[in-house]
């Protein structure tokens, strides 16, 4: 869950950014002059909106270290940790890609995979989980990990989130330039976008990006069945991820760090965007696959 919090996070963060800096140039000006030009908005809209899922996502793997204060191990100080990195590379190397870094950071029961590219990415386990899960779970959670860094996870996010951002942001400003010339009908001594241009954008890009959120958080759900599917192959049998998930659902999930835990929702709206499915219909549907 760390890494999709942070990746949406920080995207969230450019975006604004990038925003306010595209209005101090004029840029809104620009896309008003002549009336509404849909081509440079089309254009605009996706600097925007890939350049925030973009650049969130070369940040990922530096975020999560700031956020969790993981630890990458360079070198093993102890048996647990030696057993880490050989566990981790021995999977790396199954899955076809170059080993990650791998850390611990102290804190309850949890783990996570980031980073930009697949074979520099970044495999991070809690210090809870390492003390209450035997080897072979543990070893199906790393497989989880590096089944997401494997199928690309990171990447494909990004890509959505860029293409729904672009799509915030080019209808947030076409309903914003109709809704100010409503309100300034009358009004044919002024020139360039007004303040019903400006709230009404604001308001669409909080309201359209929770429903780009939402959609995000779908597509997060179906991939972890994927990882789940792909720590199973990796080992060579299911029954390690289902007793790692059984494992999950016997403890105390781990507190997300403060820098985004404003993003943690609860309650049944919190169903539309949790990044993971339950943990009991994670084991039914691995239950439910074929093989040992």
């Amino acid at each position: 869950m760390k890494r999709i919090l942070l990746f949406v996070l920080t995207n969230l963060a450019v975006m604004v950014v990038l925003g306010v800096v595209a209005s101090l140039l004029g840029v809104n000006r620009y896309l008003t002059a002549n009336g509404l030009n849909l081509s440079a908005l089309l254009g605009f809209s996706l600097v925007m909106g890939f350049g925030g899922a973009i650049i969130s996502l070369l940040m990922s793997k530096w975020m999560a270290k700031m956020s969790t204060g993981a630890e990458v191990i360079t070198q093993a100080r102890s048996p647990d940790e030696a057993w880490i990195l050989d566990t981790v590379q021995r999977l790396s190397h199954n899955a076809g890609i170059a080993m990650p870094e791998v850390a611990i950071y102290d804190g309850e029961p949890n783990a996570f995979a980031t980073g930009a590219f697949k074979n520099s990415a970044l495999v991070a386990v809690s210090t809870g989980l390492l003390q209450g899960m035997t080897r072979e779970e543990v070893e199906a959670v790393l497989g989880h990990e590096i089944a997401h860094i494997a199928n690309g996870d990171m990447v494909t996010l990004a890509l959505i989130q860029g293409v729904l951002n672009t799509f915030v942001v080019f209808l947030s400003r076409v309903v914003g330039y109709f809704v100010d010339g409503m309100l300034r009908k009358n009004d044919e001594q002024s020139s360039g976008p007004g303040i019903g241009y400006y709230v009404t954008s604001f308001v669409l890009d909080i309201v359209l990006g929770f429903v780009a959120s939402m959609i995000v958080a779908w597509f997060s759900r179906q991939r972890e069945f994927r990882a789940d599917a792909g720590s199973a192959q990796l080992l060579g049998r299911k029954q390690p991820m289902i007793n790692a998930l059984g494992r999950l659902g016997q403890m105390q999930a781990g507190v997300l760090p403060s820098s985004v835990s404003a993003m943690g929702i609860t309650g049944d709206l919190g169903k539309l965007f949790a990044t993971h499915p339950p943990l009991e219909e994670r084991i039914a549907v691995l239950q439910a696959t074929q093989g040992q």
